[in-house]
């Protein structure tokens, strides 16, 4: 009997849900494929599928999540979920509709994710290794009908949950979203083995004995948390089909992809009014998000280019980085933006926080909500005073800067590219992104708990610090004998050497690495500065570059029992603006 699920795979979900039947109108039958002696039969019927506990059971199996794009909009559905797969991410909406009494969070589907978010969220491995898997499908379009297939999209752990505010034929009402990441499958070759959601059910198993049949990612994010998400991400392209030619998974025979889902319904009269609104939304990478940061069309005045539109478009990006809607409305805009222009702005520019308001939809990054169809030209600002529309970073755009790495490369973008000359630290600081300004990050903060009196003023504060393993950090400069991994050199001591050990993604926030021995170098103090400070970067073939002009300054000794992970020196690239890949 078939035991595995394929990223990619349509499968049959026929309504009488017969387990006997292997293949049923030349797809494999999802009931036959997950048919168990130990589990309940799947459901899929829903949006929000849980598997049930066992009787006495600690861990529910798994959780099968399904989307439907065609139904998104409507009264029964009108939410929009963003399927992202390329680059490994799904943004979930819950089940609360605006008809629902009860509270929010309470309905079946949001009450059972909350409960999984809650077990995700376990700060030991112990617990998480209870945490249940969801499993994501998309409803998917064969044989002429839009019922009863659906597609494997993988593995996921809930990133994120947020409660907000959702609006149908006006009216407003609150549910939960998800952001969720999908996990690299390739050493299972693109396969869950159903074999392990079994086990996961079996109350005689123990923990140790399910975690032998989970995939290797699982096992890691169970090893180390969310800490590792960005390095266990899917980052492959989605299987485009099957082993033969498929019809298009949406809206068949229109080519449409699955990797996006279609732009969602607006429910009121008023919408984006774009001055270059052309064609269908074409679907935006990573790659594609940072070139558009870098060649944003600036105006220029007495020939120089002008900050308005990099300064509100990293205000744009903190907003994200801090958890924030990606939508803010005209006024919060003009009063935080235009601050931002007056004290960033070149000397005697206007502060016309309503230029980059309207105009950063020329990047094909930003959206404008809010106002009456057909506005075509520039509106004046007593229109947005009057309608107070909502502005931000696009879906798309937003949904991608949900991932610190891709966050990363933009902020170098734009610092680098637009806003070289100003005062980074002061900037960065104001706007909560200091940690993007050095390779260690900003480490926990300090709260303060009271003044003493005397000759110097003194505050005792309480500080939460990150734990270190100085065994590791002994153990890397021991195996490299205090010598830099940079430029060979090895300080003399009066009694000793000395060096020091380097976190290549550094701890602190918003970084957040792992301490491993894959994530140090062994530097001495002139290049670990550089490295922290972002002035050298490693390059993809270990050449030591200057990051101002890429002149090469050396080449990254390495040691046969110091593997590095590579994962890490690309992040490092990404924060200096020199990621190639």
């Amino acid at each position: 009997m078939g035991n595995y699920l394929r990223v990619g795979e349509v499968l049959r979900s026929a309504q009488n849900r017969d387990p006997s039947v292997p293949v049923i109108d030349g797809y494999r039958n999802i009931h036959y494929v997950t048919a168990s002696d130990t589990l309940p039969q799947i459901q899929l019927s829903k949006g929000i599928n849980p598997i049930a506990r066992s009787k006495g059971g600690q861990r529910r199996p798994a959780i099968l999540i399904r989307s439907s794009p065609w139904k998104a909009g409507t009264a029964e559905t009108p939410w929009h979920d963003v399927f992202d797969l390329d680059n490994g991410r799904v943004r979930y909406f819950g089940d609360h509709r605006a008809d629902h009494t009860v509270p929010v969070g309470s309905t079946q589907g949001n009450a059972v994710l909350l409960e999984a978010f809650a077990e995700q969220q376990a700060s030991n491995p112990e617990h998480r290794a209870r945490a249940v898997p969801l499993l994501v499908f998309a409803a998917v379009s064969r044989n002429k009908t839009p019922k009863g297939y659906v597609q494997f999209c993988g593995l996921a752990v809930i990133e994120r949950a947020e409660l907000i505010e959702q609006e149908t034929d006006g009216k407003p009402f609150p549910n939960y979203r998800y952001d969720m990441t999908l996990l690299d499958l390739s050493k299972e070759d693109d396969r869950v083995d159903w074999a392990w959601i079994e086990r996961r059910g079996d109350t005689w198993r123990t923990a140790v004995d399910v975690l032998n049949h989970a995939p290797h990612s699982w096992l890691e994010w169970v090893q180390h948390g969310h800490r590792m998400l960005p390095d266990l991400r899917r980052r492959t392209p989605f299987p485009s089909g099957e082993d033969k030619p498929l019809p298009p998974p949406l809206n068949e025979g229109k080519g449409e992809p699955l990797s996006l889902f279609p732009a969602p319904r607006r429910p009121d009269s008023t919408a984006l009014a774009s001055p270059d609104t052309a064609g269908p939304e074409e679907k935006l990478t990573a790659d594609l998000l940072v070139d558009r940061v870098r060649r944003l069309r600036i105006h220029q005045r007495n020939d120089q280019p002008s900050r308005h539109k990099p300064l509100a478009l990293l205000w744009g990006l903190s907003r994200i980085a801090a958890g924030k809607s990606r939508l803010a409305p005209w006024r919060q805009f003009r009063d935080e933006v235009g601050e931002l222009l007056a004290e960033f702005g070149h000397p005697g520019s206007s502060v016309t926080p309503e230029y980059p308001f309207w105009h950063l939809q020329t990047s094909q990054l930003w959206d404008v909500q809010g106002l009456p169809l057909g506005q075509s030209a520039k509106p004046h600002v007593s229109t947005f005073d009057r309608f107070n529309p909502r502005a931000g970073l696009s879906e798309q755009a937003a949904h991608l800067l949900g991932d610190p790495f891709v966050r990363s490369q933009a902020v170098a973008a734009l610092r680098e590219t637009h806003l070289a000359d100003v005062d980074h630290h002061e900037l960065m600081n104001r706007l909560g992104l200091a940690g993007y300004e050095s390779a260690s990050g900003v480490p926990d903060g300090a709260g303060e708990l009271e003044t003493e009196p005397g000759p110097a003023s003194r505050r005792m504060v309480t500080l939460s610090r990150i734990v270190r393993d100085p065994e590791l950090t002994t153990a890397v400069k021991r195996l490299h004998g205090d010598r830099c991994q940079v430029c060979g050199l090895q300080l003399s001591t009066r009694f000793s050497t000395y060096s020091e050990a380097a976190h290549i993604r550094g701890l602190g926030r918003p970084h957040n690495g792992p301490d491993k021995l894959s994530n140090l170098l062994v530097l001495c103090p002139n290049h670990h500065v550089q490295f922290d400070t972002l002035a050298i970067y490693i390059d993809t073939d270990d050449t030591v570059r200057m990051t101002a002009d890429d002149t090469p300054i050396g080449q990254l000794r390495r040691h046969h029992a110091h593997q590095i992970n590579e994962a890490h020196l690309r992040y490092h690239r990404a924060l200096c603006g020199r990621d190639h890949e």
